[in-house]
């Protein structure tokens, strides 16, 4: 049977926000109080016809954003359908019409889906030098995302999988080949072959390309227009929640309202959408480190000016600590909220 979200988020690793939005612009009323961060899966969007048959059950039902996918749950779109689903925190698989998808594991450690048919993009968001690990299994191939970038999938049972890398990276499970943007792969049951990407396969996009980037634009926007208030609390809740983080986080999903979806926030600035989006609104004001773990040390945390609001410093190439801001001695008090400029700009009369 379909699960509700909040079902889900309370079983799971949740922090308790209380988002500030007035009450008029909330169209769920459960989802958009929550932060979550510990699976892959919930369903940040759906057009069109889609359905769900849950793990152990035969009977497809509805899809709608109120859902989580947890392991072994499949998802099918029609003739019109699109679904988006949130991956590891800061990417999205993007499904298009008359496709199939299972979630054959939700951990962020050893995320993997599978196409059995149709089509998929996948938008990895991150700086730079962002690693990645979100495994992709089709009927033909295994292979595993593991840079920032943009990637199309397309399946035709018993024939062949596509695979276009328009920006990243992928490695081949079989072979341990590298794939970098700009190149096309062809699998079939047998082999593979990849060739650079011609100038239509570039410039062609269909309507799940068009909706891909229109979605990518309104997840961005929905980070850039976070309150500063909203970004307080936040940073209260979290300091009392990083013995609960796993190794593959970046960031948390945090849901806004007045865009009826969650969107990311990450832990440092410098990060961006491969289609050209910044995700301004970051927890921390430091630079992205990719080495970085709320669980152990990393090459450093390298300060600069967050513009969330919530804290400040002067660039630098030297590292000067080993992790985000320790949690205090005690439970924090209150915070104070100060708006700036930004937050002005983004109140509602």
């Amino acid at each position: 049977m379909r699960r509700a979200r909040i079902a889900f988020i309370t079983s799971l690793f949740v922090f308790a926000v209380a988002v500030s939005f007035p009450a008029s612009t909330y169209t769920q009323t459960t989802r958009d109080k929550f932060v979550i961060s510990a699976k892959a899966g919930g369903v940040n969007a759906v057009t069109g016809r889609a359905t769900v048959r849950s793990h152990g059950n035969t009977e497809w039902q509805q899809l709608t954003i109120k859902e989580d996918l947890e392991t072994g749950d499949v998802v099918r779109t029609g003739l019109d359908g699109r679904v988006e689903m949130l991956l590891n925190p800061g990417s999205y698989m993007r499904i298009g019409e008359n496709s199939e998808v299972e979630l054959t594991d939700n951990s962020l450690e050893n995320l993997e889906v599978r196409l059995i048919r149709g089509t998929a993009i996948v938008e990895a968001t991150g700086a730079d030098d962002t690693e990645l690990l979100i495994n992709i299994v089709t009927p033909h191939t295994k292979l595993a995302i593991v840079r920032r970038g943009l990637y199309r999938l397309n399946v035709v049972p018993g024939d062949a999988t596509e695979l276009i890398v328009r920006k990243g990276r992928v490695m081949l499970d079989d072979s341990h080949t590298k794939v970098k943007g700009g190149n096309k792969v062809i699998f079939s049951s047998r082999s593979f072959s990849i060739a650079k990407l011609e100038q239509t396969d570039k410039k062609t996009l269909d309507d799940l390309e068009s909706w891909s980037k229109e979605r990518a634009e309104t997840v961005a926007k929905a980070n850039q227009k976070i309150r500063g208030r909203d970004m307080t609390v936040l940073m209260a809740s979290m300091y009392s929640g990083w013995d609960r983080f796993s190794p593959a986080n970046r960031g948390v999903w945090m849901f806004n309202a007045g865009y009826n979806c969650y969107t990311f926030v990450p832990f440092y600035i410098g990060w961006g959408s491969p289609y050209g989006s910044s995700y301004s609104r970051s927890l921390y004001g430091g630079y992205y480190d990719p080495s970085f773990s709320p669980h152990g040390t990393s090459r450093g945390y390298y300060p600069g000016n967050n513009s969330s609001g919530s804290s400040t410093g002067t660039s630098t190439s030297t590292p000067v600590n080993t992790s985000p801001p320790p949690p205090p001695p005690s439970a924090p008090q209150q915070p104070r909220y100060y708006p700036s400029a930004i937050d002005r700009k983004n109140e509602t009369p």
